[in-house]
């Protein structure tokens, strides 16, 4: 391994992080409907279902599952099934047309937290295109007989721009969330990302992975 190489992995996660996924969709909607704490919440559940993921294909587990071709699709059915439901309460939720008040910055509702950190972390784990990208990335940067040791600080920093690309989302989508969640605008939105994650559903059960 060298440094050039671990930039240039870097670079290649930034890269991919940015791009707008089931992950981005889940922080969007739990940030706007209930503020900056279950919005970071959810961020932290999807970093860490990354640093699962990318701690196992290091370990030489990711390619376990991958091979083990009953289990693979039971996880990606179970992915097609997560996002089709939260696409579906987002419609719901549209449709509804019914917000509460914006929170005054006080103490979270009870599960609040924990909601946003299962939606993060199921969105994410049971996606197993992001297990797939371990697995084909990393030996990539690193060659296929890296240690143990520099697999998992390759893994965990993806896991870790995740993290502050999603915390930086939320921080922005709060600042504007006096405007984006008025009835007309949420309505809108909430359309949009219940479309957005029916389409997630949809490509992640007829891509071939």
């Amino acid at each position: 391994m060298s440094w050039s190489s671990y930039a240039s992995f870097l670079l290649f996660a930034a890269v991919l992080v940015l791009i707008p996924g089931p992950d981005f969709a889940v922080v969007t909607r739990n940030t706007l409907a209930a503020g900056r704490r279950r919005g970071r919440w959810s961020a932290v559940g999807v970093a860490s279902s990354n640093a699962l993921q990318g701690g196992a294909a290091a370990a030489g587990l990711g390619a376990l599952i991958t091979r083990s071709q009953p289990l693979f699709e039971t996880i990606r059915w179970a992915g097609v099934a997560y996002l089709a439901y939260l696409g579906v309460q987002a419609w719901r939720s549209a449709w509804r047309g019914r917000y509460p008040a914006l929170d005054g910055g006080g103490p979270v509702p009870p599960g609040q937290a924990l909601t946003g950190f299962r939606q993060g972390f199921l969105s994410n784990i049971t996606n197993p295109k992001v297990l797939a990208f371990y697995l084909a990335v990393l030996p990539q940067f690193v060659g296929g007989s890296a240690p143990l040791g520099v697999l998992l600080a390759f893994a965990l920093s993806h896991a870790v721009l995740s993290l502050t690309y999603l915390n930086v989302l939320v921080g922005a989508l709060d600042r504007a969330r006096a405007v984006l969640s008025r009835r007309r605008v949420r309505r809108r939105l909430d359309a949009l990302t219940g479309t957005a994650l029916l389409g997630f559903s949809a490509r992640l059960a007829t891509e071939r992975l």
